[in-house]
């Protein structure tokens, strides 16, 4: 009996002793995770216990959220720490967790996973075997906002958050392509600001145009247009905004305070912003982009067209207003986010003004009329009421009768113009015309070129030079046939012609290139005139026919010169 006690009691102090271990070993899991930066094997964050998980500096922490939804689900997220804690990082969005039974573990075979009561365990990392370094693995919160896990051994990065973009770029985080994995490298906007699950609206590199792009859908809605050389895109304003390529692949932002909080957030409206601290700024308003326009970086969608019902400049702005079940229409459909119903009232000419059906940011409903409408600085109900553009019609009517006006002016101006410069031709025309019939006229007129008076006597022939009609000079060269073309001269052609009368003459065609005009003709015609002489060939007569002008020679045939000079050589 004795010894049977004593094995009772060694086993029961065995027993104490293995649930003292686990209670503490338990304990100790837990305090580690508290307050700290870094998770080493064994360690819990839980969510339950409300561990927090801080870098060094406390920038960034780390833990469940503690604003679960009504039932009671969360997300391991990682704010800013500020004078107000944001959201920079959600690791299950597509999952979310019990809030009563949640914790994130880094086991003693290097798996890194989120658990709970509901759901399968989420898997964030798994070391693959065999896993022989478990002393050398630790996950680390930086002040980056990067929650890296890490080989402290071989000094490399096994996985980290910045890998995993949700809905906020911070500045080091890289956007493209992982050409190693082939994931993209994204922002995804939440359903509402509630529901952190992935929306409809993608922020997305496009390395081989370098320029960003918000995409709803897969439809893009806008484009940042090219990266100029001062670092800074096309249709993003801002002086203080400064991004760098890296390795023309990926793209990051700086920081321009490098002591604050800094992030770029992707809202559930397609609207892209840049908060540093507590300022907020612009940087992509796709929520103004409704396919028929291009301002801003806006991009059509094929052949869209604005609504008749819609003026370019009409929009959606949020007010309080006091309404009624009249005047609004339903529809209690939980997959619709906010844009979805943004873009039903765009399009329906009978919707006024849209917002979320449900708290949670989901369904529609759509004002119909706007009887018994009451926009006030407060109200019991938000909308987003649409805006006319006040000033379109008048600015359109003003544009289309200046441009009417100046298209007018234009049009007679330059008929005017034309006119004028017609009018200068057709002047100038009857000029040359009148010039030449005058000049042609006193040539024609001048029938005796050769007189005593001119010529001082010194030709020996007196014979008067003959006026050929051009129809004569057609029939004796057989038309300036090819065949009774005697050679080619500066001035023209010669060609052989026999005259009614049966005398052989030569005929000079003037080349309309040649450079002479009716004065240089008649100089001609005078000098030639001058100079008939016993043993140069003499000259008949001539003919003028519109442009044509034509002198009629003597015929000589070949050697009949040297023949008449010299006599027959024996």
């Amino acid at each position: 009996m004795v010894l049977c006690s004593a094995q009772e009691k060694l086993q029961a102090l065995l027993l104490f002793t293995y649930f003292c271990l686990w209670w503490c070993t338990t304990i100790s899991t837990y305090v580690k995770a508290e307050n700290t930066d870094s998770m080493k094997p064994g360690d819990i964050l839980n969510a339950s216990a409300t561990s927090t998980l801080c870098s060094k500096q406390g920038r960034y922490c780390m833990n469940f959220n503690r604003n679960p939804d009504p039932e009671n689900l969360t997300y391991l997220s990682i704010f800013g720490k500020g004078k107000d804690d944001w959201l920079v990082w959600i690791s299950n969005r597509n999952q979310p967790v019990d809030i009563n039974s949640a914790n994130l573990s880094l086991n003693y075979s290097g798996v890194l996973k989120i658990e709970s009561k509901i759901g399968k365990p989420i898997i964030m990392y798994a070391s693959p075997p065999p896993f022989n370094n478990r002393n050398y693995i630790v996950a680390t919160l930086l002040d980056t906002g990067n929650f890296v896990l890490k080989d402290i051994q071989k000094n490399i990065v096994l996985w980290q958050s910045f890998d995993h973009p949700t809905e906020s770029l911070l500045p080091g985080m890289k956007l493209g392509v992982n050409h190693k994995t082939g994931e993209n490298w994204s922002l995804v906007s939440r359903i509402s600001d509630t529901i952190l699950t992935p929306g409809p609206f993608r922020l997305e590199w496009e390395a081989t145009r370098k320029e960003l792009v918000i995409k709803r859908r897969e439809k893009v809605y806008w484009t940042s247009g090219k990266l100029m050389k001062n670092n800074r895109f096309e249709n993003i304003p801002g002086e203080d905004l400064k991004v760098k390529v890296v390795s023309d692949e990926y793209f990051a932002y700086t920081a321009q305070n490098e002591n604050g909080l800094t992030k770029w957030t992707l809202l559930q409206t397609g609207q892209l912003i840049n908060r540093e601290g507590g300022e907020f700024g612009d940087i992509a308003r796709a929520d103004m982009c409704y396919g028929y326009n291009t301002n801003g970086g806006c991009q059509k969608w094929g052949e869209a067209k604005i609504p008749a019902c819609r003026n370019p400049g009409d929009k959606f702005d949020n007010k309080h207003v006091y309404s009624n079940d009249n005047i609004v229409n339903n529809i209690e459909n939980a997959s619709y986010g906010i844009s979805d119903c943004q873009e039903m009232c765009w399009t329906n000419c009978s919707c006024f003004g849209f917002n979320n059906y449900y708290g949670n940011g989901t369904g529609c409903v759509f004002l119909v009329s706007t009887e018994g409408l009451n926009i006030a600085s407060s109200g019991d109900d938000v909308f987003y009421i649409l805006i006319k553009n006040a000033d379109h019609k008048v600015f359109n009517k003003g544009i289309w009768i200046c441009a009417g006006m100046g298209t007018l002016m234009l049009i007679i101006g330059l008929s005017i113009l034309l006119r004028a410069l017609m009018k200068r031709k057709q002047v100038l025309r009857e000029e040359e015309r009148i010039r030449m019939q005058i000049q042609i006229q006193d040539l024609e007129t001048s029938r005796r070129y050769c007189d005593g008076d001119d010529l001082k006597g010194d030709l020996s022939n007196g014979d008067d030079l003959k006026v050929f009609s051009y129809s004569s000079i057609i029939v004796a060269t057989n038309g300036f046939s090819s065949e009774n073309k005697l050679g080619q001269g500066g001035f023209g052609p010669v060609f052989k012609g026999i005259l009614p009368s049966g005398q052989e003459v030569a005929v000079k065609k003037l080349s309309q290139t040649s450079g002479q005009g009716i004065i240089e003709f008649k100089n001609e015609l005078t000098l030639i005139c001058k100079l008939q002489h016993t043993n140069l060939v003499r000259l008949i007569g001539h003919c003028i026919h519109e442009q044509e002008r034509i002198l009629i020679y003597e015929y000589m045939p070949n050697k009949s010169l040297d023949f008449f000079l010299f006599g027959e050589i024996c």
